[in-house]
């Protein structure tokens, strides 16, 4: 673009072209602490969702925390303070584990487990926190928040207390997910689905023993009759107590064609079963469910113990036999039909998944997933009530941190009664903001589907429940728990495993002997952890912004939800901005087997091979978040990155154009009115204003995507494709403080301004890196410190657009004629008919004829002649004709103008000069070039 022809332009560095940190030179440390300072009223709080302390900081990471810090910014330099307290979710079972990998120990006592759990989170929160302020996050990186800080925990314990109080929180012996690979209780947050697990699925005989009374006339000639049961979890059978069925369905009782057997399955499942079986079933006679009540049936492998049939509307027909072994241990809905039917709940898996003695000695202490299923599916075929085994792929819950399968499992957990509290949780959502909207009705549907909250884990690294038990009865007690509150802000919760009970349980406790109590050694789930981040962190303000993955619909969003419902009977966040996950390029997900792990260090700095993993920049993975739609899945990879490399180099390469063209201009001084300016330079600052209001908008939407589209479209197309390419002549080749060059200097600062504002809470690093090289720079500029972009609405004119464009016109019908070849070599004539287009183009061009007009530098050609006919001498094999529709004053003046172009080779020798065809010899520049070295 040639920029340096113009006397004292810089000379930018090459270095431009290469990202280096620009910490001390940007304040970027001090930046948040600066803003907060600032005197406004207008506020704006983003509640920093914890990263979990356990690895390395990732994509997903980077592309949370860079949305975060995009929001943040624009807000900031729209004169908002920005509250934003960055944080670390760092209790919980992924740490503990982690933290005893790398200990050799065994057995070690609960504080030795807590203190290196500790420090292995500490190291991690560490590492993420650098890697956080290199991606440019701006923060108080000095005061974050931790889960495990005393403040935090206090804080949580009286969320809990609140809680209890009203009655939200439970103790209760029912059937939770249950993971035998780590020991303790599971919430739903904490399952990933296995598609492909494969079950040993079996079909099982229970005898009839006692018929249904309404049926005993039709049973009472047959021989034995056999219900038919199906399950995928064999291992359930010896806790079974009930079958149940559909009371509004039908069923029948059938003669196995092969064995003369007679048995009673659903009447829809009868055909389906038969050939599952390998046979034929004849129908004896069919009855409605209803008429099962008063059966009994005998247990298919303990001999004498019985199973009554019992109605339940959880029984479906899609698959199985419309008859449903129930096992109440084992079964959420099995549950439900115990407890309405004071059945026993007695389990018989031990917290390793193991069966216990109660169990039998066949049983005992056999893995219920492993060689226990085995030995009762081999317990069902010597009692001959095993019909048939077969592989069955289905979806089947995983403990999302061991991968490894989780059992269903009754024990006794302390719970949050959401049935109780879902409902008003419900409500106060609705009236929360959620982008996209998609977003906000799956976390409805989880909300509705969710009949309980299981709080209490079996671990020692977290937050204990404050809840003391009986030695003899194992009754529990929770009893003043503000002095465990007032205990915990002392010495945190460790001293909950090293004060004695005489300071941690009240002494009058309910005139119980204190001697007769232990400390509970459950801890608190970590989404209850994060889940009330909002009372420590938020201290009494609603959030404007919570923003994070999709994944948190069911688990941070949720239990901060339920949290301040319970407690403030509001929601903590009046918006909701729901992102995507990260993955490879092609659409997988990242493996370190498959090798297309992307780790943003190596991004930003490289890898040991610079040829293959060279280094972009902090800035082009700012780029990279910014440009993906971030609402579905978000791609990266080395072509991702590489055409992100190349599309800031094409705006850089824009800047530097800018940059350039500005040496010795002032704009304090050297500035031309509005009105005085040339009309393509008012007509770029009408564009420029259209851009601003569109990219504020997006912004506004958390649509960062738009924003680049914007950009893009903005630097390539209306500058570099079109003003740049009008207006160099005048840039270049006018004297250097002719007004005519000050005009385009005040559109292109204008331009530069409010293109560097606008892309620089994406590219912060780059657009202070811009400021610094302004040659107008005050020592105390900073693109974050002076405020959003700043245009005006004198710079939409009427009748600038329907000028300019009418001129486009006419000039992409000429170019479009030589296409190829050199604008400059030619002349044209415009024949315009009497109206509002020929008035219009007068104003660009008084004369008839000029080769210096502003009708002329659109035209970009060597000459143009403005008529309102054709000249009788004039050839007009060669015309092109064309219509401008001219729109003024929302529609009220219209008219529509037809024109006609005329293409003629020049009649002028080249100026060596400015390289127009305009000069009388090839010896001497023209005449406008002349004037201009007049004395030089």
């Amino acid at each position: 673009f040639g920029w340096g022809l113009v006397p004292g332009s810089p000379r930018i560095p090459k270095s431009m072209n290469v990202q280096v940190p620009l910490y001390p030179k940007c304040g970027f440390s001090e930046l948040y602490s600066w803003q907060r300072q600032r005197k406004t009223k207008k506020e704006f709080c983003l509640h920093d969702g914890p990263p979990y302390a356990n690895g390395d900081a990732h994509v997903g990471h980077a592309l949370n925390k860079i949305l975060k810090d995009i929001t943040n910014r624009f807000h900031m330099m729209r004169d908002y303070v920005v509250h934003y307290v960055p944080g670390w979710d760092c209790h919980g079972l992924p740490i503990e584990l982690k933290a005893l990998s790398e200990c050799e120990e065994d057995d070690l006592s609960p504080m030795e487990i807590r203190q290196k759990a500790k420090e292995f989170a500490e190291k991690v929160i560490e590492k993420q926190k650098s890697a956080f302020i290199r991606w440019g996050i701006m923060a108080n990186w000095d005061n974050c928040y931790h889960t495990f800080d005393k403040k935090y925990e206090a804080k949580q314990l009286h969320i809990f207390h609140q809680m209890f109080d009203k009655g939200y929180v439970y103790q209760d012996y029912k059937p939770v997910f249950w993971s035998p690979s780590t020991n303790t209780a599971l919430a739903e947050a904490e399952l990933e689905y296995n598609q492909q697990h494969v079950s040993r699925s079996v079909y099982i005989k229970f005898p009839l023993l006692k018929p249904p009374p309404k049926l005993s006339s039709v049973i009472d000639g047959l021989p034995a009759v056999n219900l038919i049961i199906w399950t995928t979890q064999a291992w359930t059978i010896p806790a079974n107590q009930a079958v149940c069925y559909m009371p509004n369905s039908e069923y029948s009782i059938v003669k196995c064609t092969n064995t003369g057997e007679h048995f009673i399955i659903a009447s829809d499942r009868v055909q389906s079963t038969a050939a599952l079986l390998d046979t034929q079933f004849d129908v004896i006679s069919t009855f409605k469910g209803t008429d099962f009540e008063n059966g009994m049936c005998s247990h298919p492998t303990i001999p004498g113990k019985q199973s009554p049939l019992l109605p339940a509307n959880h029984v479906t027909m899609s698959k199985g036999t419309g008859l449903v072994h129930t096992a109440p241990a084992h079964g959420m809905e099995d549950y439900g039909v115990a407890s309405h039917h004071q059945l026993p709940m007695d389990c018989l898996v031990d917290e390793k998944g193991r069966f216990t003695e109660a169990a039998g000695s066949e049983l005992q202490k056999k893995a219920v997933l492993d060689e226990g299923n085995e030995a009762v599916i081999q317990m069902l075929h010597g009692a001959k009530n095993l019909l048939k085994e077969e592989k069955f792929v289905h979806s089947y819950p995983y403990d999302w941190r061991t991968k490894k399968p989780v059992i269903i499992r009754a024990s006794k957990q302390w719970f949050i009664d959401t049935a109780n509290l879902k409902s008003a949780a419900q409500e106060a959502l609705k009236k929360v903001k959620c982008v996209p909207a998609s977003g906000m009705n799956r976390m409805l549907e989880m909300l509705d589907r969710r009949t309980f909250w299981c709080i209490s884990r079996q671990r020692r690294w977290g937050v204990p429940i404050p809840v003391f038990y009986h030695k003899t009865t194992g009754n529990p007690l929770i009893n003043n728990i503000e002095n465990i509150i007032k205990v915990v802000e002392q010495h945190g919760s460790d001293g909950w495993w090293t004060l004695p009970i005489e300071q941690l349980l009240s002494s009058d406790a309910d005139s119980h002997d204190i001697n007769d109590y232990i400390q509970g050694q459950d801890v608190l789930d970590i989404w209850f952890d994060s889940g009330t981040s909002w009372a420590h962190v938020l201290e009494g303000i609603t959030a404007d912004l919570y923003l994070e993955g999709k994944d948190q619909l069911g688990g941070w969003f949720q239990s901060s939800l339920l949290t301040s419902v319970a407690t403030q009977k509001k929601a903590p966040y009046k918006t909701l901005v729901v992102h995507g996950f990260t993955l490879g390029e092609k659409g997988e997900k990242m493996s370190k087997s498959i090798g297309n792990v992307v780790d943003p260090d190596v991004v930003i700095n490289g890898g040991n091979d610079h040829s293959t993993e060279p280094p972009y920049g902090a800035d082009i993975l700012r780029w990279w978040v910014a440009e993906s739609n971030v609402f579905t899945e978000v791609l990266i990879g080395p072509a991702v990155l590489n055409s992100a490399r190349e599309d800031i180099n094409k705006l850089r390469n824009t800047l530097r154009f800018l940059l350039g063209n500005l040496a010795s201009f002032n704009p304090e001084t050297d500035s031309i009115p509005t009105s005085d300016m040339y009309l393509i330079d008012q007509y770029i600052l009408h564009l420029l204003h259209g851009y601003a209001t569109k990219v504020t908008q997006a912004y506004k939407e958390y649509d960062y995507g738009k924003v680049i589209r914007l950009l893009e479209a903005f630097h390539t197309r209306e500058l570099s494709s079109f003003y740049f390419s009008i207006v160099k002549d005048r840039l270049y080749c006018e004297e250097e403080k002719d007004p005519k060059r000050r005009s385009c200097q005040t559109a292109l600062a204008a331009v530069l301004d409010t293109m560097v504002r606008s892309f620089a809470p994406i590219l912060p690093h780059l657009a202070e890196e811009v400021f610094q090289y302004l040659p107008y720079r005050k020592e105390s500029d900073s693109v974050f410190r002076s405020g959003w972009m700043n245009t005006s609405p004198v710079w939409k004119k009427p009748g600038l657009e329907e000028a300019v464009e009418g001129a486009c016109a006419m000039r992409d019908a000429f170019l479009g004629s030589i296409a190829g070849k050199n604008a400059l070599e030619y002349q044209v004539v415009l024949v315009i008919e009497p109206g509002l287009l020929f008035e219009l183009m007068e104003v660009l061009q008084h004369e008839e004829c000029s080769s210096t007009s502003q009708l002329n530098e659109i035209m970009m050609a060597s000459q143009t002649t403005l008529l309102t006919e054709v000249p009788r001498e004039m050839a007009t094999d060669d015309i092109i004709e064309g219509t401008f529709l001219i729109n003024l004053e929302g529609g009220d003046i219209r008219e529509e103008s037809t024109y006609k172009v005329m293409v003629l080779p020049v009649a002028k020798l080249k100026c060596l000069r400015c390289r127009r065809y305009t000069a009388d010899s090839t010896e001497t520049p023209c005449a406008r070039c002349r004037e201009i070295l007049n004395g030089k």
